[in-house]
């Protein structure tokens, strides 16, 4: 009996050393450590609620959903526990990343929609756009994969977007959305054609008169286009776009830095802005309101015509300058621009065009009436005006250059829109 009394003390001072040893490996050797340690082991009083609670006083939930209350198992069983634990730990994680990142999508969605509904953005009925029957044919053929938009600038600097007001800039955007090329073409605004009401005049009364659904299927239907989304800007619009993107590179010729000069004043007075005169000739950076006036001026040799290249020579600046802009800059544009904009475009379409804007290039630019086939004249009490000579010469020529089509024959509806133009002009510039 004694022998076993001593045996039994001695495995069992023997276990209490190992257990002490074990102690002291796991968790140090200091008197802190073996304190929390045998604190965690002392049996936790009840209290008046159910749910378990830290040493510190304070429930922490998401432990609690992971304790597991019943009696310990082997170490294997132990390790699995733990492993899954873990995982529980990354899923959470995981999750609550995804919900920031779902968060800040929705943010940047209600952003975007509050600003291109601030634009005045524009539905317009298709059952109300003229296409006619040959462009739809052509939509299967020779014009199949380009996207065609107007742009219309606007003489107006008090946001009077929408109409009643002429569209001092016309242009016709046509991309090809399997190569992201672009070719622009102006369509001079004092041209005479059937402004879609068959009344013939200057074709930048069809904006003022029915604004950007006159204005479409005035192109469409003299230059048997298929054109239903545009885009209209002001000279505010212009000039923070440009001053978004830091400027654009123009070369400024000697006999054009006064117009500018003064173009500029008459705009930055009517914004309320302070504006840096050119002084020198040559290649070089114009601000926003410098650009404006440059794409003003008309009172040099080639006049409207120039005008309109100069244009086009802003909007392809504007495109290259684009390319070397940040995602923080076009942001930027977003939110200076879009609310000196009216258009068709819906958010979705706005976002892609922002996204792949290094995918587009403008290759060529043009006028029309080419200048073979027009000529200018007083058209009675219309004044001044640019007349295609032959309206379906020019037409066969706009569909070669925008699709190259080299076989196009016009519509009967320019057929008819040319005959009426050479009846009412003739008298004035003669006919060819």
């Amino acid at each position: 009996m004694l022998f076993c009394d001593t045996d039994f003390r001695n495995r069992f001072s023997g276990r209490v050393l190992e257990t002490k040893k074990g102690i002291e490996g796991v968790h140090g050797m200091t008197k802190k450590s073996r304190d929390a340690y045998d604190e965690d082991r002392r049996p936790s009083k009840k209290s008046s609620g159910s749910s378990h609670r830290s040493s510190g006083g304070r429930y922490d939930y998401d432990d609690y959903d992971d304790m597991d209350r019943r009696p310990a198992k082997k170490k294997s069983s132990s390790k699995k526990k733990n492993k899954e634990q873990a995982k529980k730990k990354r899923r959470r994680i995981v999750l609550f990343i995804l919900e920031i990142f779902l968060l800040l999508i929705m943010v940047l969605v209600l952003y975007f929609v509050l600003k291109v509904e601030k634009t005045g953005k524009v539905d317009l009925n298709e059952e109300e756009i003229i296409i006619n029957e040959t462009v739809k044919e052509k939509e299967e053929t020779t014009m199949k994969g380009y996207r065609n938009i107007a742009l219309f600038g606007v003489d107006s600097t008090t946001g009077a977007l929408t109409k009643n007001t002429r569209s001092d800039t016309i242009m016709i955007a046509s991309i090809n959305q399997d190569t992201g090329e672009c070719k622009l073409v102006s369509v001079y605004r004092d041209t005479y054609l059937n402004l879609s009401n068959d009344k013939y005049n200057k074709c930048n009364g069809a904006y003022a008169n029915g604004g950007p659904e006159m204005a479409i299927n005035m192109l469409n239907m003299n230059l048997d286009m298929n054109i239903t989304d545009f885009v209209t800007v002001g000279f505010a619009g212009l000039t923070d776009t440009i001053d978004a993107l830091g400027g654009v590179y123009i070369t400024v010729e000697s006999n054009e830095i006064s117009h500018l000069n003064n173009y500029q004043l008459c705009i930055a007075d009517d914004l309320k802005r302070s504006y840096t005169p050119v002084t020198d000739t040559g290649y070089q950076l114009l601000d926003g309101l410098q650009a404006t006036g440059y794409c003003r001026i008309r009172y040099t040799a080639g006049d409207d015509f120039r005008r309109a290249e100069r244009q086009r020579t802003v909007l392809t600046a504007v495109a290259d300058q684009a390319k070397k802009a940040s995602p923080s800059s076009l942001a930027q544009i977003a939110n200076n621009v879009f609310g000196e904009v009216y258009t068709s475009l819906d958010l979705a379409e706005i976002v892609e065009l922002l996204a792949d804007v290094n995918n587009y290039t403008i290759t060529e630019t043009a006028g029309f009436p080419r200048e073979e086939n027009r000529t200018t004249g007083t058209i009675g009490t219309k004044g001044s005006c640019v007349v295609p000579l032959n309206l379906e010469e020019n037409v066969k020529w706009l569909h070669q250059f925008l699709f190259n089509d080299n076989e196009y024959t016009p519509s009967a509806m320019v057929q008819e829109c040319s005959k009426q133009i050479e009846a009412e002009t003739s008298k004035y510039v003669g006919s060819k």
